[in-house]
């Protein structure tokens, strides 16, 4: 069952790369096209779909409500965090690839794959404790890993684009404005037009299907043989399906003891969405700091064929928690 589930995630960001793949083979794109389709998903798709699903799922009594929970999830990205930098520092990850590695291990494709997958596994019953997940892996996405990204442009080593100095239009990306807004128009109850609400739903809906379509054109250009299993890739597939769901896991466990068990339903949950695989963006957010593209391409493509192995492995050990 678990394999299936998983199985039916992954089907169609598979044939979605593959489509980018052999239509860029075909030469139908041009050597432009990734720039602009990086441009447009980053500043425009993005914020789209990031407001339109923080009103889609979230309501100030479900926001209030999930407060508790979130204890347990921004505990287990802070650690995540902190371990992530550490394996930088330990490793000497070069720059360019830094904020890709942090983000591979912290941050999860919650929506387009941990939604699904959860209702599927756990029923709608398991949807407000998903809400968790999906507020505390929003937050750090748009607020820490993109950032953190955007800092890790290797040409400010090399004295372009101002030296070292900080860039503070990138202190707030248009997907964190997105779900800042979105915040406002969710505390003060404010109406959405219904035409509005449409339109930006139109526009965040291509973000997932056009990401994945850029990863299929950066395979073709890079190759097949792209895809490699090199030391700083495997580090990050260990944090991502081994480190982190050991930290959701044993802070579930450990937490039980001192405020009581959640209810089984949360904590499985909660330990599903910890191994979820890396976020699909993560090749435009790359782009768009002259990060490490072929790197960020391989990680996300990696973690997305993993998964189909790792969640029946997880989703048996859950029968033991």
């Amino acid at each position: 069952m678990a394999i299936l589930t998983s199985l039916e995630s992954i089907v169609p960001i598979i044939l979605l790369i593959a489509l980018g793949y052999f239509l860029n083979a075909r030469g139908w794109f041009s050597e432009k096209f990734p720039a602009d389709l990086s441009k447009y998903i980053m500043n425009a798709a993005l914020p789209a779909s990031v407001f339109v699903s923080v009103l889609k799922y979230l309501t100030r009594d479900k926001l209030l409500s999930l407060s508790s929970g979130l204890l347990y999830s921004f505990s287990s990205i802070i650690i995540g965090y902190a371990m992530a930098f550490a394996l930088v520092k330990l490793m000497k990850i070069k720059p360019g690839r830094r904020g890709i590695f942090i983000n591979t291990i912290v941050n999860a494709n919650t929506i387009f794959i941990g939604l699904p997958l959860n209702i599927a596994l756990f029923g709608d019953d398991s949807l407000p404790y998903f809400l968790v997940y999906y507020v505390t892996n929003t937050v750090s996405t748009w607020a820490i890993g993109a950032i953190i990204i955007a800092q890790d442009d290797p040409t400010k080593e090399k004295g372009s684009q101002g030296g070292n100095s900080f860039n503070w239009k990138k202190l707030l990306p248009a997907p964190l404005l997105g779900f800042l807004v979105a915040l406002v128009f969710l505390i003060f109850d404010i109406p959405v037009p219904i035409a509005l609400n449409s339109t930006l739903t139109y526009l965040g809906e291509t973000v997932t299907p056009l990401s994945l379509i850029y990863i299929g054109i950066s395979l073709q250009v890079a190759g097949l043989k792209s895809i490699h299993f090199d030391r700083d890739t495997i580090v990050a597939m260990l944090g991502r399906f081994v480190f982190a769901p050991l930290v959701m896991i044993g802070l579930v466990l450990g937490a039980s003891g001192v405020f009581g068990a959640l209810p089984t339903i949360e904590a499985h949950t909660l330990i599903i969405q910890s191994a979820v695989p890396a976020l699909a963006v993560l090749p435009i957010l790359a782009s768009q700091s002259h990060g490490d593209v072929e790197y960020a391409t391989n990680v996300v493509t990696i973690s997305t064929l993993l998964f189909v192995i790792v969640v029946p492995l997880l989703n048996m050990l859950l029968a033991y928690l």
